[in-house]
């Protein structure tokens, strides 16, 4: 019989000596650099995996979004641990309802490691049952809904290509940098997924926010009351450095990355607003301006809608840094309906400059509870008015 093995994810250098200390009933310690690797080695050579230890934010690639995607990968379901920096209560609560089986919050203590991983192991045929039974099933697109998603975006993207060429010229000519990025967003049930734009600002965007923060339209604090940011990197914001010196929040394009989260003085009040935005963004290239207010820079998301991450109409899929502030009861709902590129906050409150956080969150809310195919296409009807607005967004 195969050697039990116990898969862990992303640890350093300290956690891994760490975990050679530990003695876990004869399992041996594997190691993996991402979860494209482990599920590629697990099915490949059939290792016999007992337990999965990953280092990774909650929300992160490798936490929540990695446990979801073995599951469907339809590999062994066996007990899944998170190591993590920090964790709040109703992040904690949410990473267990969606299956997580422990997490695990900095510093480690190895004797309380070792006693809950070794029981979870041991224990896993009686625990996994009842982790089955609360674990949240996440909303299903509907055949219809998914049918007129695969043809409304397949007809756009053919109808549209000759402009998209002409858009693809006119990036290149204004600025340096990629035409297309992505970043990870946050969708349906909280699955993350990379999601593509065409490139609105200047490549050094992230850098300026520290600049601007006084502009956002959302904030709920003063302004002057914050503290410095230092660039100690071009790429990593203050608490990506804090914590570890990775990038827990990357845009990518090309060999390209940016820190998405190059604003923290607005975590650093507790009442900050959980949306950025900026109007009349002097970040914004010329031709960038255009494509928002015309919506052209969202067309890539029509590849998303292809391929199944989203869909026409949902409430938005949001940065990782607005998603893990929307894990309450209150907010939760808007992310168990349908994620998409228009919904109804943007319908309703688009060009009228007066919408708060707090309405943002209730439409999206609203949605959740009302959607419908019927109820999608009226908004879609509604949304090509709405793209015209005047508002700089």
């Amino acid at each position: 019989m195969q050697a039990s093995i116990i898969a862990v994810l992303n640890a350093d250098e300290k956690i891994r000596q760490l975990l050679e200390t530990i003695n876990f009933n004869g399992a041996t310690l594997q190691y993996f650099s991402n979860g494209i690797e482990l599920s590629a080695q697990w099915q490949n050579r059939s290792l016999n995996i007992v337990a999965i230890i990953s280092k990774s934010e909650i929300m992160g690639a490798s936490g929540i979004s990695l446990l979801e995607a073995l599951v469907n990968k339809k590999l062994p379901q066996i007990p899944f641990f998170i190591i993590t920096q920090s964790a709040k209560e109703n992040l904690l609560r949410f990473s267990l309802e969606a299956g997580v089986t422990d997490v695990f919050v900095l510093p480690l203590n190895s004797a309380s490691l070792e006693t809950r991983i070794n029981f979870c192991i041991s224990n896993w045929s009686s625990i996994n049952i009842r982790v089955k039974r609360n674990v949240i099933k996440p909303y299903k697109t509907p055949f219809i809904k998914r049918l007129f998603d695969i043809v409304f975006a397949g007809s756009v993207l053919l109808v549209l290509s000759p402009i998209l060429l002409l858009v693809i010229l006119a990036v290149r000519l204004e600025s340096k940098g990629p035409v297309f990025y992505y970043s990870l967003r946050v969708g349906t049930g909280y699955h993350i997924f990379k999601f593509f734009k065409i490139r609105s600002m200047y490549v050094n965007a992230d850098q300026r926010l520290k600049d601007l923060k006084h502009l956002n339209q959302y904030s709920t604090t003063d302004a002057s009351s914050d503290s410095t940011i230092e660039d100690n990197s071009p790429v990593l914001c203050d608490e990506c450095i804090a914590t570890g010196k990775k990038c827990r929040f990357p845009v990518y394009a090309d060999n390209n990355q940016w820190c998405e989260k190059k604003y923290s003085v607005f975590k650093k009040a507790s009442a900050s607003a959980a949306f950025i935005k900026i109007k009349d963004d002097p970040r914004v290239t010329k031709v960038g301006k255009f494509l928002r207010n015309t919506s052209i820079d969202e067309l890539p998301q029509l590849l998303n809608v292809l391929l199944g991450d989203m869909s026409i109409v949902g409430n938005r899929p949001l940065p990782l840094y607005e998603a893990e502030k929307l894990t309450t009861d209150k907010y939760a709902l808007r992310f168990m309906a349908p994620a998409g590129i228009t919904g109804l906050w943007q319908v309703e409150k688009r060009g009228k400059g007066d919408m708060s956080e707090e309405e943002r969150l209730i439409l999206d809310n609203n949605y959740a509870k009302n959607h419908s195919f019927f109820y999608d296409i009226g908004l879609i009807l509604k949304t090509i008015p709405a793209l015209f607005q005047k508002e700089s967004v």
